[in-house]
Parts: C-alpha cells; structure tokens; sequence
C-alpha cells in the first residue's frame, strides 16, 4: 500500500457528556478509496466529523504527515480535506455559480480557481447550464452532485463523503459513484466514503472499516470482507 495520507489512532469523540467513537484507528493512503461501513449510530459521521474537526475529539490524527488534531474546521479545509456532509449541506438561497465559488474559498490563486472551475464542470457539465439557478430548486440528486463539485473547487488532496446514496435514486447513485470513480482513477482523488449501502461502498472502495457502537470491528480488502460471513450477513443481505 502506498504511503499513508491520512491516519487516525485511537480517535475518540463527543457530543457533549456522550462519547461516541472508543479508540478509532484507520488509515487511508494516497489514490486509495475507502469505505466506512456500520449500522445508524455506529460512529460513521462522527469519525468524519472528527477528522474535519466538527466535533470534539482526541487521540491523534494525521494528515500528510502533520497533526491536525487541533486545528479549527477551517485550518482542516486549508490544508486539502473537503468534507461533503450527510444531506447535501448545499447553500439552498444562493445560486449554483455562487456554491461553487464557495468551495475555493479558502484558496487564493484566483486564477487556478477559474481553470477549476471549467475542470469540475466538465465532471458535471449541467452545472454550466444552471450557474445562475438557486441551489435550492435542483433535486436532491442534483444537490448531491453540487456538493461533491463544490468539494473538489477547493482542489482537495482527500474528500470526506458521508452518505451520497442517502434518499437518492439508483441512477443517480450510480452517477455519483461513477463520477468518484473516474476521479479516483483519472486524477488520483484520495476519498474516505461512509455510506449504509454496503454493496455500493464495497464495489467504489478497494478496502473498508466495519464501526459497531464507535470501534472499529472489522477491516480489510472489499473483496475479503465481501466473502465474510459476518459481514454478508449483517450488511450484504445474503
């Protein structure tokens, strides 16, 4: 495996007096896509959340070699980790031009932005057609896909996404997953992606981590946890 980009050691999370990740240790190298897999309340969002500094949190976590586990959400942002959140977190009163400037705020080569811009839109090339469209009026699939291109306007080196399938059609699903993988493999996009479809996050993903009640219970290779029992079982439905 490549060198790791991002690595997590004994994470642990709270919400207030509720702790709700125990000790998470996980690793996600450089061009690799992995999945979080686990039951509602299992700790997926939160061991985002924790990683782009949303939410309290210790242990240690490392990006690009550097600790990050206290710096602000912003400073996490700066450093190249876009998080798309659970339900889209699209700004539904502005338009769709107007979300996608948002997403390289944090950068100021202004020029770069530009040629970004044109680079994204060539992913999700209806965008174009509708920069002037307040977000709020584009379907739920539509707002997903607007979230994932104003995450990658900020030129990211790792994308946290949590839930793209969440209420979404199949079709668009798979668009989404598609477009993940045509970055992945074209441009060497570096993604950590929780999602409750287990089929789906194990076919994007080359390796997964199993969170039950905020631990990691599993991990392994998609293609070894796709044969466990366990896992079949619980999350394959087979």
């Amino acid at each position: 495996m490549a060198e790791a980009l991002l690595e997590l050691a004994g994470v642990e999370a709270r919400y207030g007096p509720v702790k709700a990740l125990h000790g998470v240790s996980l690793t996600v190298a450089e061009g690799e896509v992995v999945a979080v897999l686990g039951a509602n309340g299992a700790g997926k969002t939160t061991t985002l959340r924790a990683i782009s500094g949303t939410v309290r949190r210790s242990g240690e976590i490392r990006f690009a070699g550097q600790s990050i586990v206290r710096r602000s959400p912003e400073g996490v942002a700066r450093l190249g980790i876009a998080h798309v959140p659970e339900g889209r977190g699209t700004l539904s009163e502005l338009s769709v031009g107007e979300n996608l400037r948002l997403g390289a705020y944090p950068r100021r080569d202004r020029a770069a932005v530009r040629e970004d811009e044109r680079r994204v839109l060539g992913h999700f090339p209806w965008l174009g057609e509708r920069r002037n469209q307040r977000a709020g009026t584009l379907s739920g699939g539509e707002q997903q896909m607007l979230a994932l291109a104003r995450a990658l306007m900020l030129r990211p080196r790792l994308v946290l996404l949590d839930e793209p399938s969440l209420g979404l059609a199949p079709k668009v699903v798979a668009e989404i997953f598609r477009i993940v993988a045509e970055l992945n493999e074209r441009e060497g996009l570096t993604a950590l992606v929780v999602e409750q479809n287990a089929v789906l996050a194990l076919e994007a993903a080359g390796r997964a981590y199993v969170l039950e009640v905020g631990k990691v219970a599993l991990e392994g290779g998609s293609a070894a946890l796709r044969r466990n029992e366990s896992v079949r079982r619980t999350y394959l439905g087979y």
